[in-house]
């Protein structure tokens, strides 16, 4: 199920769509939401010589107000075609781009789905000059006191690249997206049942079966023999 920010992206895509003449040339709608919540967007150009999708135009023009890392995209058909996948070259160009994006999908079972743009592309060319700017780190809104505050100072993640360098911590809580600039010291992988009390005490938790309990909150499937990324951080500003 979408979260409200999603689909108040899905909205705005929709509204735009509708909005567009009914002909060949402008086709599809496409919304993207930054990291400080704001709403960039563009409809695709069609010509016969190529032209660039929906999806690309929101990037330009979410480029063009500095608006930094991108959290989610949507794209969506006219004639109530509905939400639509991205196409291979938008997939190659968002991994590259913007590799911390969630893209919303079609979903033949139901509502649309929201996926990371690196689960569309599992095998993917990896660009010889991807983006050099800062990995964007999605955490729970209930964290967010304890990281400002500086109680908890890591973050352990499973299946979820993570890396050494600058990034963004965002925080997203109903309407609201937080935000905030960090650095990533370290990142050392451990099996699930090797986290240790000082790991959890820098959870801000009071102990490693604490931090275990909470970890398979948010990954049910976890096995004691699986790796985790244990991820030391400090955060830089608000």
């Amino acid at each position: 199920m979408l979260q409200i920010n999603e689909r108040r992206l899905v909205a705005a895509a929709e509204a735009i769509v509708r909005s567009l003449p009914d002909n060949d040339t402008h086709t599809v709608a496409s919304a993207a939401m930054d990291i400080r919540g704001t709403i960039h967007t563009g409809v695709n150009v069609f010509h016969f010589t190529g032209g660039p999708c929906a999806e690309l135009v929101a990037i330009a023009a979410a480029a063009q107000a500095l608006a930094g890392p991108l959290a989610t995209i949507v794209a969506v058909g006219n004639r109530d075609r509905g939400v639509l996948a991205p196409c291979g070259r938008c997939r190659q160009v968002l991994l590259d781009l913007h590799p911390d994006v969630t893209v919303i999908l079609p979903n033949p079972a139901g509502d649309p789905i929201a996926e990371p743009i690196r689960n569309l592309l599992p095998h993917s060319y990896v660009a010889p000059e991807r983006t050099d700017g800062s990995r964007i780190v999605y955490f729970n809104p209930r964290y967010y006191d304890s990281v400002v505050s500086g109680r908890k100072t890591i973050t352990v993640r499973f299946g979820e690249p993570i890396q050494v360098g600058s990034a963004v911590f965002v925080f997203e809580d109903e309407h609201v997206v937080r935000h905030l600039s960090a650095e990533i010291e370290s990142v050392e992988s451990l099996r699930f049942d090797q986290l240790s009390h000082e790991d959890a005490h820098h959870e801000d938790l009071p102990n490693a079966d604490a931090l275990r309990r909470l970890l398979r909150t948010h990954y049910p499937n976890i096995e004691n023999h699986d790796l985790v990324d244990v991820a030391r951080f400090h955060s830089v500003s608000a």
